[in-house]
C-alpha cells in the first residue's frame, strides 16, 4: 500500500514478521570495517568529546535495525528514528534496547519525516547513517539526495536489505521466471509520479557513491525461507504473486493457480524460497576503488 504521495507504507504486522529473517539475513561481514571507521572518528559534539556514536537510522519502521544493530557495536549511542509514519516511529522509540554491545546507554530521539531535508548540513556531527529494506523504495532523485548528504558531511552509511530482483524456489515451477520478472518490473513502478528503484537500487547506490569518492563494500544478505518460517513464507509468496498480478492482470488465472500449489507445498514442509538481498557499506572519503560481493 502507498500513501499519499506514492511512499509505500508498511503494517507493522508484517515488519515484526520478517523481522527474525532479516536479523538472520544481515551480514555481520560489514561491521568490523564500520566499527574500526567508526573507532577512528572523532566523538560527536552530543558527547562532549567523551566518545560515542550519534546514528540516524531512516525509514526505521519498527526500528528492526536498531535492535539488532546497537547491541553489536561499543560505546554510548544516541539514534535518531526517523520515519515518515508516526505510529511506526512510536512503536520504533518504545523497543529500541537501553545499553550498548559493552553495556553503555543507548538513548533515542524520533523524526517524522522523509528524505526531502536530508543535507551534508542535517547530518553534521552524525556518525553514522543507516536504514534496512530502504533503498529499493526509493527513487534515483531520493537516492542521490540520500549519497550526496551522506559523503558531504563525510558520514559511513550502512545500508541493509535491499533486493537484487533474484528469487529462487524450490522445487522449480515452470511460472517461476515469469512471475518473477512481473514482481521486479512492479518493484520499478511509477506511483504519484514517483519512479521506484527496485532492484536497481543497489547497483545505483554503488555508482553514486563511487562516482562522489567513498569507498563501497557490499555482501550478500539472502532471506532463506521454508520450513520452520512457515508463516513467514506464505506472507511474502501472497504479497509476491499479488505485485505480479498487479503489474500483468493477464496473469491472473495462472497466477491463481501457481499460488494455490505454492501455498500448498509451504504448508506441507516442501518448499524452500532463497530471496537475494544486498548489504551496502559505504566509507565516505578519498576513492579506494569497490568491493562488490553480493550475487
Amino acid at each position: 500500500m502507498n500513501d499519499a504521495v506514492g511512499r509505500p507504507r508498511f503494517s507493522p504486522q508484517w515488519l515484526e514478521l520478517r523481522e527474525p529473517a532479516d536479523a538472520a539475513a544481515r551480514s555481520s561481514e560489514l561491521l568490523d570495517p564500520l566499527r574500526e571507521r567508526l573507532a577512528a572518528a572523532p566523538a560527536p559534539e552530543c558527547f562532549g568529546g567523551t566518545g560515542g556514536l550519534a546514528i540516524r537510522d531512516l525509514g526505521c519502521g519498527t526500528g528492526s535495525m536498531g535492535r539488532w544493530l546497537a547491541a553489536r557495536l561499543p560505546g554510548p549511542q544516541h539514534w535518531v528514528l526517523q520515519d515518515h509514519d508516526p505510529a511506526l516511529l512510536a512503536r520504533a522509540g518504545s523497543r529500541m534496547p537501553s545499553t550498548a554491545a559493552d553495556g553503555r546507554p543507548v538513548t533515542t530521539d524520533a523524526d517524522c519525516g522523509g528524505l526531502a531535508g536530508l543535507t551534508a548540513a542535517a547530518l553534521a556531527g552524525t556518525s553514522l547513517v543507516t536504514a534496512s529494506a530502504l533503498l529499493d523504495v526509493l527513487t534515483r532523485d531520493e537516492l542521490e539526495t540520500l549519497v550526496a548528504a551522506c559523503t558531504g558531511a563525510g558520514c559511513p552509511a550502512l545500508l541493509a536489505l535491499s533486493v537484487t530482483g533474484r528469487v529462487e524456489l524450490s522445487p522449480v515451477d515452470p511460472l517461476d521466471a515469469e512471475l518473477s520478472a512481473a514482481f521486479n518490473a512492479h518493484q520499478r513502478r511509477t506511483a504519484a509520479g514517483r519512479r521506484l528503484l527496485g532492484p536497481d537500487a543497489v547497483v545505483a547506490a554503488i555508482e553514486a557513491f563511487t562516482r562522489r569518492g567513498a569507498r563501497v563494500v557490499t555482501r550478500p544478505s539472502p532471506w532463506r525461507l521454508g520450513g520452520p518460517e512457515r508463516v513467514l513464507t506464505e506472507q511474502w509468496l501472497r504479497g509476491w504473486v499479488a505485485a505480479a498480478r498487479e503489474q500483468r492482470p493477464e496473469l491472473a488465472t495462472k497466477a491463481d493457480g501457481y499460488l494455490g500449489r505454492r501455498l500448498q507445498a509451504c504448508a506441507a514442509g516442501e518448499l524452500a524460497v532463497t530471496v537475494h538481498h544486498a548489504d551496502l557499506l559505504a566509507l565516505p572519503g578519498p576513492a579506494r576503488g569497490r568491493d562488490t560481493g553480493f550475487a
